[in-house]
């Protein structure tokens, strides 16, 4: 079998190696989840939900090794990586209580003549495709509930971040999951073992997190055997900033919305709309706030900006500044890349930005924040409301009232108001438009990897 080297960001050292699974092996994969499944799905709720809190006792006591781990694989600065673990957990914790709620009902048919018994049922073996900028969350928001719902897995983890995907499933391991019931597979280039296990008939789910453009490839490919879907996709969100804004929260919020995780995020402020009459003290205070985050490795404890992931994230990054810069955006900070072999490029702010720029259009997923100057919140929305992507949108007022309206108008399937993080295992996260299919987290979480059935009766 070939290996797949996992790369430091950096510094270009290895890290560690996994194995590049062949179509073949990623089919053998979905078969013995398939005959695990029939076992699994007849244990016990509290059995399930049980194995699912002892992995998150084991992930948050080992927290600093799992932590450092992402970091190597994938460059995020330690706090962000100790945090994601922590929120990884809450994933296991939120869907082992929710295994013994698996919810149904006893419904009287109008004519009164029988009785419907509506039940839940696992909807099969799921395949579950994670992206590599949060490389443990991604894998328990998705393995949780499946585990739970009594499916059992087949995960595609990132080629570029594995190694945290490896580790949770060995913590699953460890916490009593039988075999046969999660199999992590990194095939490198994935497109054609991927079309091969959805070809199969046997994966009866697909979980997906990444690009809208993969997304669509792969629902076109699931049609084919009509395989239940749930897609997480790309977003552009908004970042509004109204005239009666606090401006200093509004600052919090713009760098725990543009920078979590270097801003490699879906979730990621994309495009910040500022009203005119707040805009340059705006600028001025975040300008500040980015400017002082110090680039490096970030196991080291004075970096507050780790790099990208990779060379061609790097370069990608840049090339929409140079794009920004070359139709009229002015550099207020930033702009720079760092040396090989890292893949760093600076925190950057970008004012004189127009709607229409490629930069605006476009997901960044780096640390890049184009400002544009607006006149009128409420003559805006189609500006906010007019690109592809709609999976969250951050709004700051001070009017509880106006606040509620602008959100309600926001075509998105989260907003912030007020604050600048949405995620939450407790929380149904998800959005519209090209941004996808399906909620991820909460009871509907669960539900996702369900099939309702009713049962009609006479008694």
């Amino acid at each position: 079998m070939t290996s797949l080297t996992i790369i430091n960001p950096a510094t270009g050292e290895p890290v560690d190696h996994v194995p590049n699974h062949s179509v073949e092996q990623c089919l053998d994969a979905v078969a013995s989840a398939h005959d695990a499944f029939h076992t699994w799905r007849a244990t016990a709720p509290r059995v399930r939900g049980e194995i699912l809190r002892r992995a998150y006792e084991i992930m948050v006591a080992e927290q600093d090794r799992l932590a450092a781990l992402m970091v190597r694989e994938n460059g995020k600065v330690l706090s962000d990586a100790r945090a994601e673990i922590v929120y990884a957990a809450e994933f296991f914790r939120w869907f082992s209580e929710e295994a013994v709620r698996i919810d149904g009902d006893m419904r009287r048919a109008p004519n009164g003549t029988n009785w419907l018994a509506v039940t839940r049922e696992p909807v099969g073996v799921a395949l579950c495709i994670t992206p590599w900028n949060f490389p443990a969350a991604m894998a328990t928001r998705k393995i949780g509930p499946a585990l739970a719902a009594g499916c059992t897995v087949v995960l595609k983890a990132a080629s570029e971040t594995p190694l945290s995907a490896y580790a949770v499933a060995e913590i699953l391991e460890r916490a009593g999951l039988p075999r046969g019931v999660l199999h992590v597979v990194t095939p490198d280039p994935p497109a054609q073992a991927v079309q091969a296990m959805l070809a199969t008939g046997v994966v009866r789910k697909l979980s997906f997190t990444g690009s809208t453009r993969v997304g669509a490839l792969l629902l076109a490919q699931a049609a084919e055997k009509i395989v239940n879907c749930s897609m997480e996709l790309g977003g552009n969100a908004p970042f509004i900033v109204c005239e009666d804004a606090d401006v200093d929260a509004a600052v919090d919020g713009a760098m725990l919305a543009k920078m979590r995780n270097g801003g490699a995020a879906c979730t990621a402020a994309n495009r910040f709309y500022v009203h005119s009459r707040v805009h340059d003290e705006f600028v001025d205070k975040f300008t500040a706030r980015m400017a002082s985050l110090t680039l490096g490795n970030g196991l080291e404890p004075t970096t507050t900006l780790g790099p990208l992931v990779s060379a061609a994230q790097q370069q990608r990054v840049a090339s929409l500044v140079e794009r920004a810069v070359s139709q009229g955006a002015h550099l207020a900070c930033g702009g720079t890349m760092s040396a090989p072999p890292m893949h760093g490029y600076a925190a950057t702010v970008l004012t004189g930005v127009q709607h229409t720029d490629d930069i605006v259009q476009e997901e960044i997923f780096g640390p890049v924040a184009p400002i544009i100057s607006i006149d009128d919140i409420e003559g805006s929305l189609g500006l906010f409301n007019g690109v592809a992507h709609g999976l969250v949108s951050y709004l700051f007022t001070r009017d509880a009232g106006r606040g509620m309206r602008l959100s309600h108008a926001l075509e998105s399937g989260m907003v912030g108001l007020n604050r600048g993080l949405v995620s939450d295992p407790a929380a149904p996260f998800g959005g519209v438009k090209a941004s996808g299919l399906g909620r991820e987290g909460a009871h509907e979480g669960l539900l996702a990897f369900c099939e309702t059935k009713y049962i009609s009766t006479e008694w």
